[in-house]
C-alpha cells in the first residue's frame, strides 16, 4: 500500500506554490473579460484569400470611429474582432470597410462574417453580479449538502470538517485555472466568457464528486473500523479510491484533450479550463481534501495533549 498520507507536507507546498503564484497574477493583471461581462461587439469572420494584418484593421476601426479594438486570428483565414457595443447599421458599415479595404488588394478576397453579438454595458455587470451569486450560493450548498451526508461522523472529526476541508480543496481547484488565465488574459489576449462560469460551476462540481468518493470510503473505513489510527484510515480510503479517480478522471481529460486540439477556436479556452479544473480537481481530491483531515486530526490530538 502506498503511504500517500506520509508525503502530505510535500503536497501542501506544490499547492501552495501554485496558488501564490495564481493568486499574484490575478492580483497584478487580473481576469480579462468578454463582451458578456463588460459589454461590446465580438464579430467572427473570414477571408477568401487573405487575412489583413491587424494594423490595417485598426486603421479601418479609426476610420469608422469605433475606438479600440482587438484582433485575434483563428485558423488559417479567419479573425476575430472585439470593439465597443455597436447599433446594426455601424455593424454593417465594419463588415462594408472591411470588404472594401480587401478588395483593394485583391478583388477575390471577399470577407464573409461568420457570427456577430453585441452586448450592452449594463447587461455585462448584471450577468457578472449574477455569475458570482451563482458560485456562492453553489459552494454553500456544497459546505451544506456534505455535512449534512456525514452526519453520522461525530468521531474523531465532526462532519463539518469535511465540508470546510472540501471547500478548500475546492477553492484551491478555481483559483488555479483562474491564475492560468489571468495569465493567458495577459499575454494572449484570452477572454473569461459566461460559458466560463458554467465551466468552473463543472470544475465544483466534479471536483466535490471526487472528493466525496474518497470521503465517503473513509466513512465506511472508520465504522469497519479498517486501520488503527486515524491516519491509517484515511490512507487505506485513498488508496482503495485512487484507481477509481484516476481512471475516471483520464477519460474525461481525454476527451477534452480532443476538443481542445480539433474543435475549434471557438472552445479551444473552454476546453482548456475544463482540463486545467478537472485535473487539479482530481489532485486535491485525493493529494489535499483527505490529507487536510489527517492534519486537522493530528493538531486536535496534539492540542488535547499539552
Amino acid at each position: 500500500m502506498v503511504p500517500i498520507i506520509r508525503y502530505r507536507k510535500f503536497y501542501y507546498a506544490f499547492s501552495a506554490v501554485l496558488v501564490t503564484l495564481s493568486i499574484a497574477a490575478l492580483l497584478m493583471w487580473g481576469l480579462k473579460f468578454g463582451i458578456d461581462f463588460k459589454g461590446g461587439s465580438l464579430l467572427v469572420g473570414e477571408f477568401e484569400t487573405t487575412v489583413l494584418t491587424g494594423q490595417e484593421i485598426s486603421e479601418i476601426a479609426q476610420s469608422i470611429n469605433l475606438g479600440e479594438i482587438v484582433v485575434q486570428p483563428t485558423g488559417e483565414k479567419g479573425v476575430l474582432l472585439r470593439f465597443r457595443d455597436v447599433d446594426e447599421q455601424t455593424h454593417q458599415q465594419v463588415i462594408a470597410a472591411l470588404n472594401e479595404f480587401a478588395q483593394e488588394q485583391n478583388p477575390e478576397n471577399m470577407f464573409t462574417q461568420r457570427s456577430f453579438e453585441s452586448i450592452g454595458p449594463s447587461i455585462g455587470k448584471e450577468l457578472r453580479t449574477k455569475a458570482l451569486t451563482a458560485t456562492a450560493i453553489v459552494l454553500a450548498l456544497i459546505i451544506g449538502y456534505i455535512a449534512l451526508a456525514f452526519r453520522k461522523i461525530s468521531y474523531p472529526l465532526s462532519s463539518w470538517k469535511y465540508g470546510i476541508a472540501t471547500l478548500i480543496a475546492l477553492s484551491h481547484d478555481v483559483i488555479i485555472p483562474l491564475g492560468l488565465f489571468a495569465v493567458l488574459g495577459r499575454f494572449y489576449n484570452v477572454e473569461i466568457s459566461s460559458a466560463f462560469i458554467a465551466a468552473i460551476l463543472t470544475v465544483l462540481g466534479y471536483s466535490v464528486h471526487d472528493s466525496i468518493i474518497v470521503f465517503d470510503r473513509v466513512r465506511e473505513n472508520l465504522l469497519r473500523h479498517h486501520g488503527e489510527t486515524f491516519d491509517e484510515t484515511v490512507n487505506i480510503s485513498v488508496n482503495q479510491t485512487f484507481v477509481r479517480s484516476l481512471n475516471t478522471s483520464l477519460t474525461v481529460i481525454l476527451v477534452l484533450l480532443a476538443i481542445y486540439f480539433f474543435g475549434g477556436e471557438s472552445i479551444k479556452y473552454l476546453a482548456l479550463m475544463l482540463l486545467v479544473g478537472i485535473g487539479v480537481g482530481t489532485y486535491s481530491s485525493i493529494f489535499i481534501a483527505s490529507t487536510i483531515l489527517v492534519s486537522w486530526y493530528d493538531r486536535m490530538m496534539g492540542q488535547k495533549a499539552r
